[in-house]
């Protein structure tokens, strides 16, 4: 009997097999790095690298002091991109973040208009308590995000490449904030919940981070390196039945074509064909993360809740009566797992 990873090595070719090996050992090395400063998120990191090696952006949902910017920033360090980070507030106006023309005049008295980049131009933004600004600001991140570039006074001025929005909000702190429209929550690829460490890791950690010294973090990819990791992710061939996978768990999730009695009743609006695009990617990313060169159905079960959850929306009785979307989602991975 033929070999499953042997099928899927002949499916993907020489070239991406050998790309595959040689970026695999160097992601491993990354992940690494990340776990060695942020400790007990291990789920957390792979899911951030998952995202950013699909290309995609990543919401981060956590109560404070969860290390949420430093695992930004130790992104930025480890895969050698330039990263800034924007703290949303109600005053902050969208020029703040994409930036302004500013009218100058040279030593002849000729004036003109001078384009002023704002912070969105790097190579991986921090958008830290995204709900806290006003849906107009907010807003002034969808192009940004959608269309790698940004449009001020009616000229488009290109974005970096690779780049990545990784936006945090608190989920106690919720008075004077603007919930994320549908439209932008959609543009996020996951969204990852950040949760309290291990009692052992948080030992680690007070250990590690309370003494005269630290640790210095390592350089391990580069831009180059990523842009060519993302080129492999999308060459790495996915089976029938991780596609089926896909499709019967997206599809379920949608009251009007779902054959489930709970998501009829329970889902106010399901998933969009954007979180299918997103599922192709995400399980390619993972498998390439740990080496695979086709991933499995055991990643799509794996990266089910946090690319649907911010994508469905549940009824008001189904709030009512305590139903979760997260008890959803599981409904929905019985289908395939």
């Amino acid at each position: 009997m033929t070999n499953p990873s042997n099928e899927a090595a002949l499916a993907a070719g020489p070239d991406a097999v050998a790309a595959v090996d040689r970026l695999a050992e160097r992601l491993s090395n990354a992940r690494a790095a990340l776990n060695a400063v942020i400790f007990g998120q291990e789920t957390v990191i792979e899911d951030s690298m998952v995202t950013l090696l699909a290309g995609g952006h990543l919401l981060l949902i956590g109560v404070p002091g969860l290390a949420k910017t430093k695992l930004v920033h130790t992104l930025g360090t480890v895969l050698g991109l330039a990263d800034r980070r924007v703290q949303f507030t109600p005053d902050l106006m969208p020029a703040d973040i994409l930036g302004s023309e500013v009218l100058e005049e040279d030593e002849t008295g000729r004036r003109a208009f001078r384009f002023l980049k704002g912070p969105v131009f790097c190579q991986l933004l921090m958008a830290d308590e995204i709900n806290r600004a006003s849906p107009r600001t907010q807003s002034a991140l969808l192009q940004a995000m959608q269309e790698m570039k940004v449009t001020v006074a009616g000229e488009s001025h290109p974005l970096p490449r690779p780049f990545h929005v990784l936006a945090t909000q608190n989920p106690i702190e919720q008075e004077g904030t603007y919930p994320l429209p549908e439209a932008q929550l959609d543009r996020f690829l996951m969204q990852v919940d950040v949760g309290y460490p291990g009692r052992d890791a948080e030992r680690e950690m007070l250990l590690a981070t309370t003494g005269a010294l630290e640790a210095p973090v390592p350089r391990v990819l580069t831009p180059e390196d990523l842009l060519e990791a993302q080129a492999v992710v999308r060459r790495i061939p996915v089976g029938d039945s991780v596609v089926d996978a896909i499709l019967t768990l997206v599809r379920a999730g949608r009251p009007e074509t779902s054959d489930i009695d709970e998501v009829r009743r329970h889902v106010a609006w399901g998933p969009g064909p954007r979180a299918s695009q997103a599922l192709m990617l995400a399980v390619r990313a993972r498998a390439l993360i740990d080496g695979r060169y086709a991933p499995s159905v055991d990643d799509v079960l794996a990266l089910a809740r946090p690319i649907l959850q911010h994508r469905m929306a549940l009824t008001f009785a189904a709030r009512a009566d305590g139903v979760s979307i997260p008890q959803v989602i599981g409904r929905l991975c019985s289908l395939v797992g």
